[in-house]
């Protein structure tokens, strides 16, 4: 009878434990399930990069699932049905900048950026700087040819060529790299704007990527030449100095690869060459740095 009684006494605490162990499994298998869920809400609320944390720089960015809007340093990014997205930094941008992503349920995601400085072709040339600015008769005609540089700027075509990968325009020597910049006796110049292609006079340039073409000059620029400007979508454009011929027509659509214009020396320029230079937005960036070197 002692045996018997110590048996019931071990199998009622036995199922006294497994009437316990019933509930703990469950807590943990719905804790187990939380923490899966959050953790597929923070891989979706993430933003996805590709490209260069450096300045002139671009990045091909993918927002946060459920993002309504995008900021970054403030201003307002537009982003594609797809939640694709551009940014660039300057060639002079500061070394941090934040990326704000505003959720339909009014959360924000933010990305901080730690941009690399880059060392700039510098040249220092023991001659000063010449003082005074432009003559009123130069100005006279400049003023109009800025204008149409800045409306064909703000011209917003919907082009998707910002997502391609972008092909050089012509091939040849490279004979001016973007950033570099002459000191005259401690007083800096302009620095160059864009990358410079000796490819030959005559020889003609294509389109880098898909684009509508938002200015086609009727006659040379003071400075530019023969200048042609496309808009490759959501504020990424390229434009093109010192054509000896202009291909296209403004509001054409051009593809990548497709002839556009011809080499030339117009405008101030010392000999044939293209001058390829892009902005995306207000920020001057490197073109070089979304084809990667010639081949």
């Amino acid at each position: 009878m002692g045996l018997k009684k110590n048996t019931i006494v071990v199998c009622a605490a036995l199922a006294g434990v497994a009437a316990i162990s019933l509930p703990l499994s469950s807590t943990l298998a719905e804790t187990a399930a939380a923490e899966a869920e959050e953790s597929a809400f923070r891989e979706a609320t993430k933003f996805g990069f590709t490209g260069q944390e450096i300045q002139g720089g671009v990045m091909l960015g993918d927002a946060p699932a459920g993002t309504q809007s995008l900021s970054f340093d403030g201003q307002p990014v537009p982003v594609d049905e797809d939640g694709k997205f551009i940014i660039a930094f300057n060639r002079d941008a500061g070394q941090s900048a934040q990326m704000v992503a505003t959720l339909e349920n009014g959360q924000t995601i933010k990305k901080f950026f730690n941009i690399a400085p880059r060392k700039w072709k510098i040249e220092h040339v023991n001659i000063a700087k010449r003082s005074g600015g432009p003559s009123s008769a130069f100005m006279a005609r400049r003023r109009p040819e800025l204008a149409q540089i800045n409306a064909a700027r703000q011209v917003k075509s919907g082009s998707k060529g910002w997502r391609q990968t972008f092909i050089w325009p012509a091939k040849g020597r490279i004979s001016g790299m973007f950033g570099s910049q002459r000191v005259y006796k401690g007083t800096p110049g302009s620095y160059h704007s864009g990358v410079d292609i000796a490819g030959g006079a005559g020889t003609y340039f294509v389109a880098p990527a898909d684009g509508v073409v938002t200015l086609a000059a009727s006659k040379p620029f003071s400075l530019e030449g023969n200048l042609l400007m496309i808009d490759h979508g959501m504020g990424l454009n390229s434009a093109f100095l010192h054509a000896s011929k202009i291909l296209v027509k403004e509001g054409q659509v051009v593809k990548r690869g497709e002839p556009i214009g011809r080499i030339g020396a117009t405008g101030r320029a010392t000999g044939p060459h293209l001058h390829w230079s892009m902005k995306w937005n207000k920020a001057r960036i490197d073109p070089i740095l979304l084809t990667g070197p010639m081949d």
